[in-house]
Formats: structure tokens, sequence, C-alpha cells
């Protein structure tokens, strides 16, 4: 056997073992959906809702802020038991003026306002997310990126879930693409969150009792931010890292796909590469981060995850790449292999288990089962998935750059349209 065998052998036994993990997540997961179906969801008694901080960080977000505050507002929680807190972090546009005219037009609501500047913010989600906190009052803490519009029910399942389960330290709801329709990029993304996203943390949850905090539509204990010291400011990607340290105290965050927010997506390819960038590196400054607790016994419960960020960011990516540069070099004749055929067979079933396996987890949401989504999956394989490479090469990059010229964190600012 030749050393591009051996290299193509290897690259195909780390995709096919990764494949598979993520199938049985996707099936787990698609379990875990239909249980949920038939039981009946958790519910807080009228007159014991505990306080809530929503906080909201927001960066020159005047295009979609308004709409988010409102949706807030109008959340079926009682008005005197929760406070929403917009942290206009160091904007340049017109956001301070429509966040001060909803101030004005609602009044005695618990609408509190941060301003801030150049020097006390403009230093990232995480660092707004401290000032905010400081301001806060709630024994639990709720936050919404500002392009979201949750469902009227969100926060009351988040708040049920977490007060029936002292051992939960947090609890994830989901969020959906509300521009879906716009176009195919969009369409790919809505997918995406569905299957990859969503069903792959039912699928932890299922069989781990794991789930990863998504930047939004979430709900925390108070005192475990205090104990663990706020945000980290030098994440970008604060959610994942915070995740690791709330298992690392013995508390679980659990999966409530019933508490739902809407958020826009990027709708063209720049902002979409830029704002998957950006949770690239992110990711994999938490990596790097958190591999030393593979080491410890404490870390047991959550050595799965690791090892799962690690393999899909350093083991996926490096197999992809290796195994394509073989066959487009054996396709020019610079190397030769002699399993090219065994490697384009198993790339067909590769594809068929993705096409089939997407739809199938499609089928939990009501509007997506349609079958002009089969031949969007197909589409979506050899086009927005091989990006995917490209953009976790870039992250790779960009972390590197930062430790080597130690630049700060900043807002990485996703386009809004």
């Amino acid at each position: 056997m030749t050393i591009p065998d051996i290299l193509m052998v290897i690259c195909v036994l780390c995709i096919w073992s990764l494949l598979l993990v993520n199938i049985a997540l996707i099936i787990a997961g698609y379990f875990y959906y239909i249980k949920l179906e038939s039981e009946k969801p958790p519910e807080l008694l009228p007159g014991e809702e505990p306080f809530v901080s929503i906080m909201v960080p927001a960066h020159n977000e005047g295009k979609v802020i308004v709409k988010t505050v409102e949706s807030l507002l109008a959340l079926d929680y009682p008005h005197d038991r929760y406070e929403i807190i917009v942290i206009n972090d160091n904007s340049s546009d017109n956001s301070s003026v429509l966040l001060g005219q909803l101030q004005e037009k609602y009044k005695g609501r618990n609408l509190i306002i941060i301003n801030t500047d150049n020097i006390t913010g403009g230093k990232g989600k995480s660092n707004a997310l401290n000032i905010g906190f400081t301001r806060s009052k709630g024994e639990l803490i709720a936050i919404y990126d500002a392009d979201n519009t949750p469902e009227r029910t969100a926060l009351r399942y988040l708040v049920a879930e977490i007060v029936n389960d002292a051992k939960l330290g947090a609890v994830i709801g989901k969020f959906r693409t509300r521009n879906r329709d716009q176009n195919l990029l969009t369409r790919f993304i809505n997918i995406e969150t569905l299957s990859f996203q969503w069903m792959a943390q039912a699928g932890r949850w299922k069989l781990f009792k794991l789930c990863t905090i998504p930047g939004t539509n979430f709900i925390m204990r108070r005192h475990i931010i205090e104990a663990i010291g706020g945000w980290d400011t030098k994440a970008i990607a604060e959610d994942t890292e915070i995740s690791f340290r709330i298992y690392m105290m013995g508390y679980r965050i659990k999966f409530q796909p019933k508490s739902v927010t809407w958020e826009q997506e990027p709708q063209t390819l720049k902002v979409w590469f830029k704002q998957r960038t950006r949770w690239a590196k992110g990711n994999i400054y938490v990596i790097v981060k958190n591999v030393p607790l593979l080491f410890r016994p404490e870390a047991r419960r959550i050595r799965f995850d690791i090892l799962y960020f690690l393999a899909i960011y350093f083991l996926l990516v490096t197999s992809l790449l290796t195994s394509d540069a073989l066959l487009i070099l054996h396709a020019l004749g610079y190397v030769h292999t002699t399993i090219e055929g065994l490697s384009f067979y198993l790339w067909i079933l590769a594809i068929t288990l993705f096409v089939v396996g997407t739809f199938i987890t499609l089928i939990t949401e009501k509007g997506e089962m349609h079958p002009s989504n089969l031949v969007i999956i197909l589409l979506m394989y050899v086009t927005y998935c091989q990006l995917w490479m490209l953009v976790a090469a870039n992250g790779m990059f960009q972390y590197l750059k930062d430790v080597i010229f130690k630049r700060e964190a900043k807002w990485y600012k996703t386009e809004r349209f």
C-alpha cells in the first residue's frame, strides 16, 4: 500500500467515524423531539414566577432593535416580574435615539437602556454582558440577541424548566431563521440550524445530558454567573465558553425546543463567511482553553463535548482537506492511489446518508416537510457544506493571528438587512 493509500484510508476512517457519530446524535435527537410531543411541558404556578432580567447586547443594531425590544415587551410573562436591559454598546448609528423613543413610549415598564462609549464599551459581547449584569436584579438571567423576535411563550418555557429542576444551571431554547425564504443561502442556513444545531443539541441531551449554550434564547441562574466571575472577555464564542464552566460547577444545561425565537440570518455570502469565521475562531479558543480538562477526573462528564469539538474543528477539517487534495492530485496524475474507486463509492454513500438523515430531521418542524427540500439538501452538501472547510481553516488562521499579535476581543458585527 502506497503512502497516498495510507493517508486516504486514515482520512476515510476519520470522516466516517464522525459521520456515524452525527447520525447517532440526529437519531437520538429525533426520538427526543417525538418524546416531547407526547409530554406535557413544565408549568409555572400563577403568582410564583421568579424575577427575570433579560439582557440584550447591541452594537449598531438600529435596523432591528425596535422590533426586538417590542417582542420582548410582549412576552407572556407577568410584566412586573421581568426587566429588559439593552446594552447599547458604543454604537455609532441611531440606536440610542430609537431606544430613547422606546423608553418614552413604554413608560412604566422595566426597560433599562445602558449606553456605553469607546472607553467603557466596544470590547465585545462578553464585556457588554458583564456591564449589563451589574445593573440587573433578577435571580434568573436571560439573554437575547439584538435581532431576535421570541415567541410569546419562549421565556415562560425556559423559566418553568429551570425552576422545576435544581440540577439545571441553564436552559436553552431554539432559534429559527426568520428570513429563511429570502434566497438560497438563507434556506441552507435554515436547514443547517434545524438539523446540525438543534437536532444535534437534542441528541447530545438525550444521550449524554449535555448541551451547549447558543448565543441567544437561554436562561441562567444568577448565582452561577456571580460564582464564575461573569463572562470571559477574551471569548468571542462566549456562549460555548460559559457552557463548560457551568458544567464544571456540577450543573446541567437542558434543551427545551418548545421555547422558540426567530432571528435574522446573513443574506449574502460575504456576511455569512465573516460570521461563521467568528464562530469558528471563538470555538477554537474555547477548545484550546479547555483541552487540559480531558486529564481532570472531575471533568469526565464533559469529555465527550471536548473531544467532539476537537474532532470537528481539527480532525474532520484536516481529513476532508487531505482526502480532497489526494483525489485532485490523483486525477491530475501527480500521485497514485489504488482506492480512489472505494473512496468514490463511500462518498456517494455519505451523500445519501446526509440527504436522507437531514430530510428526516426536518419533519419535526411544521412547514418544512416538502419534496423540494431534498434538492436543496443535495445542493447544500456539494456547495454550502464544502465552504465550511474554508470557514474552519480561516477561523484557525484568524485565531493564530490573535494569539501572535495579542489582539483584544472586539465586536464582530453581523450586518443586518
